[in-house]
């Protein structure tokens, strides 16, 4: 799993604007943008023009309503939230500046890694796709690796940390970059057993989905040395809540793929531990055949997968709780939609399914 993009549905969008979202995220938008916009401006240092294409137009200051913004947006929301959530925390501009930079090259460092473990071709820089969609991913994630250096020595230069700090951030990074990676190798060959639903989202979606997210906070941990680090913990301890929950969300939208590859996937333990006699009998014939047929989960697993999901809605209503404590403007009885709406494009219509006759949300 990837810092996918999100928000993709049109109700989905208009959540974002009804409830003033994206006007909250206004300032932080443009502050990811320009962030973005320097490090494709790095690219050119690293790598040979003849690698390179025009890059996507970016948002300009106090762009909103453009379809620009908008796939901006879906993009990058994480990313967007994580520097909302640092300014509230108090953290200083030449810090929230340094941030943006490194969680860009964060985000894509993992999209290369999970396209080579996945066999896809996500790109975020301006890279010419003319040599194969490995090969892409390799230079990807080889360009990915001159530009964090590159953030960090800026910040070094600049005078927003010291060169211990930067190198203890850089080796932070990739240990729990390789902890992340260890989850992911470990699944290569396929799994030969599936743990209760309850032990697979502590020892895979917390990892997977949790430490993913938490690699936004391992900077900060490093330099806030001043600001309130039971605060600083607090936030670190939500963010890991929601990437638990998107992880959630995210195998209810992968299951055939995790099904065809034989990976953990959290809908799978459900069916196999608590589903009901039809759906276990099920499940074994397409865990068999490593292939489901299209429809299944809203259909014959339905009744598992709306509890996989009412595990999402668990850890999202914490997050939120905890940042609402934290006085952050992201209103918690947002919780259950944002579940909903961190869904890519082939999620739309699953999550539609399966929430089309649920309670309204808490």
């Amino acid at each position: 799993m990837t810092l996918s993009p999100v928000f993709r549905s049109p109700a989905a969008v208009q959540l974002l604007r009804e409830r003033g979202v994206w006007d909250a995220l206004s300032p932080s938008i443009d502050a990811q943008a320009r962030a973005v916009e320097l490090l494709y401006g790095d690219l050119r240092a690293v790598v040979d023009e003849r690698f390179l294409v025009e890059p996507h137009a970016l948002p300009v200051a106090g762009d909103t309503e453009s379809e620009t913004a908008l796939g901006f947006l879906q993009e990058y929301f994480f990313l967007i939230l994580f520097r909302s959530l640092f300014e509230a925390l108090g953290l200083s501009e030449d810090r929230l500046r340094f941030y943006a930079e490194l969680n860009f090259c964060i985000k894509g460092t993992i999209t290369a890694a999970d396209n080579i473990f996945d066999d896809q071709a996500k790109s975020l820089l301006p890279l010419k796709d003319e040599t194969g969609p490995r090969f892409m991913s390799i230079l990807q994630l080889m360009s990915f690796e001159r530009l964090i250096r590159r953030v960090g020595d800026r910040g070094v230069e600049a005078g927003t940390l010291i060169a211990e700090e930067r190198d203890a951030i850089l080796r932070g990074l990739l240990s729990l970059m390789a902890e992340i990676g260890e989850l992911e190798g470990s699944e290569e060959g396929g799994v030969s057993e599936i743990p209760d639903p309850d032990s697979m989202v502590e020892r895979v979606h917390r990892i997977r989905g949790g430490a993913l997210f938490a690699l936004s906070f391992i900077a900060p941990r490093i330099l806030e040395g001043e600001a309130d680090q039971d605060r600083m913990t607090q936030a670190e301890d939500a963010i890991s809540r929601l990437g638990t929950a998107f992880q959630i969300v995210d195998d209810l939208t992968d299951f055939e793929f995790d099904v065809g590859r034989k990976s953990h996937n959290l809908l799978v333990a459900e069916i196999h531990h608590n589903g009901t006699a039809a759906e276990r009998e099920a499940l074994s014939e397409v865990w068999a055949s490593g292939s489901a047929e299209e429809g299944m989960v809203e259909d014959v697993f339905r009744r598992s997968a709306r509890a996989v999901l009412e595990r999402a809605y668990v850890e999202a209503r914490a997050s939120f709780a905890t940042l609402e404590d934290l006085g952050f403007w992201l209103p918690p009885e947002l919780a259950d939609e944002i579940v909903h709406a961190i869904v890519g494009m082939d999620g739309i219509g699953r999550m539609e399914e399966l929430t089309a006759d649920a309670p309204a949300p808490r």
